[in-house]
């Protein structure tokens, strides 16, 4: 908890993941040990650290991925504040997403229902996945090795929200401008680091990012848009 690294010999059991073996060392070594997990099934998105210098989700490290007697590193996230060994503070995600407009749908058919095809519901499912590990938000290096750029930077999981409202089909707030200003989706440079360590394996780049990209690109950089909005007094 003071910042140091501190060795543990645990005896991995069949089966075990990383998470299993974090909670050995609370019981019979370190009873004060802090750690955040809830679900211990890859799907509260608590438990996440990194692994050996990965970002993971520890309940969905296997053991049996190691070699017999290697040594393991397990530490917190590095892009948020520590509170105590490998327990972070996360809320700045929690302030970032109070500052993206909710859902809102356009007014209903004359019958009172809203009508949606498959193929418009399809595009935005795979974003609603996301279990808010974080990890995306820890391994992106614009605020990972840029503190500075956290006022003006949302980060991949919130670029993921800004697409599925975006992409639902009965939603008609225009969240555009937000992203990108207040948002700065620009600062991204599409790695995909993101991409890779999604437990949920969301294409957050491909799918999420660069439509988000393209969509700014063509309102605010597009000449003959700029033109068109010049001349409208804009």
């Amino acid at each position: 908890s003071g910042g140091e690294w501190v060795n543990y010999t645990v005896e991995a059991g069949e089966g075990q993941v990383v998470l299993d073996v974090i909670h050995t060392i609370q019981a019979e070594q370190a009873n004060d040990l802090a750690v955040r997990w809830n679900c211990k099934a890859g799907k509260c998105g608590s438990c996440s650290a990194e692994i050996n210098g990965h970002p993971r989700l520890m309940c969905m490290t296997r053991m049996n991925m190691f070699e017999p007697g290697e040594v393991i590193t397990v530490a917190p996230m590095k892009t948020f504040p520590l509170i105590r060994d490998l327990a972070c503070d996360v809320s700045f995600n929690y302030e970032v997403a109070k500052t993206i407009p909710a859902f809102k749908p356009r007014a209903p058919e004359a019958d009172g229902t809203h009508r949606m095809m498959q193929e418009d519901i399809e595009r935005g499912q795979e974003f609603r996945k996301c279990i808010e590990c974080f990890l995306c938000q820890n391994v992106c290096h614009v605020i990972r090795d840029h503190e500075e750029n956290k006022p003006n930077f949302a980060g991949p999981r919130f670029f993921v929200r800004l697409a599925e409202l975006d992409m639902h089909p009965l939603d008609t707030e225009d969240r555009l401008e937000l992203a990108r200003y207040d948002a700065g989706v620009g600062y991204c440079n599409i790695t995909k680091c993101c991409t890779e360590v999604c437990p949920e394996d969301i294409h957050i780049t491909d799918n999420a990012i660069i439509p988000l990209k393209e969509r700014v690109a063509d309102r605010y950089y597009d000449p003959l848009r700029w033109i068109g909005r010049k001349l409208r007094g804009k």
